[in-house]
């Protein structure tokens, strides 16, 4: 009797133990198979965040799931901060970046002083101008927010084509700008000259830019819109007060190398954001949530297709408005 105890609690005891042992072998077992699931989360969350960093490219598939779980809104706030994009500044080191990054978000925010030093003077360019003393003027470069924008999402239409890199080219539109709006011919080389210098600071077609100033202002600085647009670029003044900021504030709105500087962003920041020209300026005229754009985005192309086509079949023996024959 008590030697059947015995045996029975011994094998009470066993039974924990062969539990444990169970336990064991299934945790090891299912130990593969966690790690394939963890990462296959991992990678979802990577891939999600990356779509929705990406734009909504098409209307259908992942990047509605990446609309939906994060909306555009937040990925503009994203972008306005920097964060995601791909090129670094290409001259400046580490230090002069995270300077750089704490006065852009400054900016942005409205923090700190506006006038903090750190951005330098406008920079350095090789191209050749019909008015080289505009490249002289001291003015604060806005490179440093067009340089976050990697040129990959910028539509190629709206890329420097090279074609105002010749004195010649630059002669003809400023006679034609000059004979369309009956100018001074002083100020439509200086405009003429700063549109395709800031061009370059900012990477952008400055025959695009000297469209978008004759559809909006006539290239006449002191135009103001009802809305409250102004200068040669028709800049939403009271919307854009924070660029402004870094020249010294909305008074010096109407000056072309100011106002050309912040149009030349903005619009190459709404063609990014909207992913085509034809939608970026839909959303520079303010047309963004509109059907149409009243025919603008026409005006502008229809603008600088002339200036292309004046440029490519130029004569060789032009005169100017001044009697004066063209040279290079």
């Amino acid at each position: 009797m008590s030697k059947c105890l015995t045996n029975n609690l011994s094998e009470t005891q066993d039974q924990p133990s062969a539990i444990l042992a169970a336990k064991d072998l299934l945790t090891h077992a299912m130990t593969p198979v966690y790690r394939v699931i963890n990462g296959i989360l991992v990678v979802s969350v990577f891939m999600v965040v990356g779509l929705w960093l990406s734009g909504n490219g098409t209307n259908a598939g992942a990047f509605d799931l990446a609309r939906i779980l994060v909306p555009d809104e937040a990925r503009h706030i994203v972008w306005s901060n920097g964060f995601g994009m791909l090129e670094q500044y290409k001259t400046a080191n580490d230090s002069s970046t995270q300077m750089v990054d704490s006065e852009i978000a400054a900016v942005i925010y409205n923090k700190g002083n506006s006038h903090s030093a750190g951005f330098n003077s406008a920079k350095q360019q090789t191209v050749a101008l019909l008015m080289p003393s505009v490249a002289q003027v001291q003015v604060k470069s806005i490179s440093h927010l067009s340089d976050r924008i990697p040129t990959s999402k910028i539509d190629p239409q709206a890329l420097d084509s090279n074609l105002m890199s010749s004195i010649q080219n630059q002669r003809l539109v400023a006679d034609f700008f000059e004979q369309k709006y009956k100018l001074d011919r002083a100020k439509i080389e200086e405009y003429v000259s700063n549109t395709i210098l800031i061009a370059k600071e900012v990477n952008i077609d400055p025959v695009l830019l000297l469209a978008v100033i004759s559809v909006e202002s006539n290239f006449n600085p002191n135009t103001k819109s009802h809305a409250g647009a102004e200068g040669l670029m028709q800049v939403m003044t009271s919307v854009h007060k924070d660029k402004y900021a870094l020249y010294g504030g909305t008074t010096e709105a109407v000056k072309p190398e100011v106002n050309i500087r912040i149009g030349a962003y903005i619009l190459k920041y709404l063609i990014a954001t909207a992913g085509s020209l034809r939608n970026g300026l839909k959303y520079y005229v303010g047309a963004a949530n509109a059907e149409h754009d009243g025919g603008y985005a026409d005006k502008v192309m229809a603008e600088r297709n002339r200036i292309i086509s004046l440029c490519q079949t130029r004569p060789a023996n032009r005169l100017t408005s001044n009697g004066k024959d063209v040279r290079s």
